[in-house]
């Protein structure tokens, strides 16, 4: 793919199982799961949540369908919790936002003060909120699962 050029900068997040507190080391995830997406050439510019949620940058190769990027990343990290909590599970699904280069520290220092944000509000509100400010559609008895 020579003449094949692309900076696909998207912005996933996603949640715990019914947002339970599950992620007993936020910090340590993030690590593992910047490791596990550069193995699969999926670059993590930031990675960020608390214990029920995760958030990353990640610029997507050409060659990676974000949907193929979002299973390599959940069924890796799930399979990698589950080693210190037996019911660890992602929720079903995710949510995904393009971010335009002129955006991108800004997104990255967002990811970078999760829990600042979440003293002020839920990971429902925050999500919401992304949903509606990404003009994304969305049938509100079926977000959150």
């Amino acid at each position: 793919m020579s003449h094949t050029h692309s900076h696909n900068l998207l912005h996933c997040v996603f949640s715990t199982k019914q947002r339970q507190n599950l992620i007993r080391n936020p910090e340590d995830l993030w690590r593992y799961v910047a490791a596990l997406a550069y193995a699969k050439n999926i670059h993590v510019l930031a990675a960020g949540g608390t214990e029920n949620h995760l958030h990353v940058l990640i610029l997507l190769p050409q060659t990676i369908t974000l949907a193929t990027a979002m299973q390599e990343i959940k069924a890796n990290s799930s399979r990698w919790l589950r080693e210190t909590s037996a019911k660890f599970q992602w929720q079903e699904g995710y949510g995904a936002f393009s971010v335009s280069q002129s955006q991108r520290q800004a997104v990255m220092d967002y990811i970078a003060n999760q829990s600042q944000h979440h003293q002020k509000r839920s990971f429902e509100e925050e999500f919401l909120a992304l949903l509606k400010n990404s003009g994304v559609q969305y049938d509100p008895r079926f977000v959150f699962g």
